[in-house]
């Protein structure tokens, strides 16, 4: 049976929604014209079906992350904005969530996933829905090489935090074997 959310996390979703539509309000999501705010609800979306097959502890903070996520990455929201509007645990969240700017391009993401992995596994979720809804078609713009790479990606973050979630880690399983390499 799926656990139920609350009236308070749905306000708090709505509350993140608005910011995220604010900050991320001049993105695009990559190779399109769409608002990046399709990327977000569509993270969110993945979430909420996972949570229905397999309950996930802290849906109503993942959810949070997962509207923010990209908040810190994309568009330097400092973690103690996040903190002073949504609380240590969404910020801290959003943090493990977000690829370290300092770091090459190659560590950035063990980097991040190492931190992910800290927190709790609702967050681990939040990073699973997220390479679910990135693993679309990519853009045509992508060489095959940083296809191919994205593609492996997904598998890195698969055997990191598969764990989290049954369904999720099924997901994303399909969504790699479907990807094109």
């Amino acid at each position: 049976m799926t656990q139920q959310i609350d009236y308070a996390s749905q306000e708090a979703w709505l509350k993140a929604w608005r910011y995220a539509a604010n900050v991320h309000a001049q993105q695009k999501f990559p190779g399109t014209d769409m608002p990046y705010l399709v990327h977000l609800g569509m993270v969110g979306m993945e979430l909420l079906a996972a949570h229905a097959q397999e309950p996930i502890d802290g849906i109503g903070s993942a959810m949070q992350c997962a509207i923010l996520h990209d908040a810190m990455e994309d568009q330097d929201v400092p973690h103690a904005t996040l903190v002073a509007e949504f609380g240590l645990a969404v910020a801290d969240g959003v943090a493990a969530l977000s690829k370290s700017p300092t770091l090459p391009k190659a560590d950035a993401m063990a980097d991040s996933l190492a931190r992910i992995r800290l927190q709790p596994k609702a967050i681990w979720c939040v990073k699973l829905a997220d390479r679910i809804s990135n693993l679309q078609a990519p853009p045509s713009y992508w060489s095959p090489e940083k296809i191919s790479a994205y593609g492996k990606e997904g598998s890195l973050i698969l055997d990191a935090l598969g764990e989290a979630n049954g369904y999720l880690a099924q997901r994303l399983a399909a969504k790699i074997a479907a990807y094109p390499s």
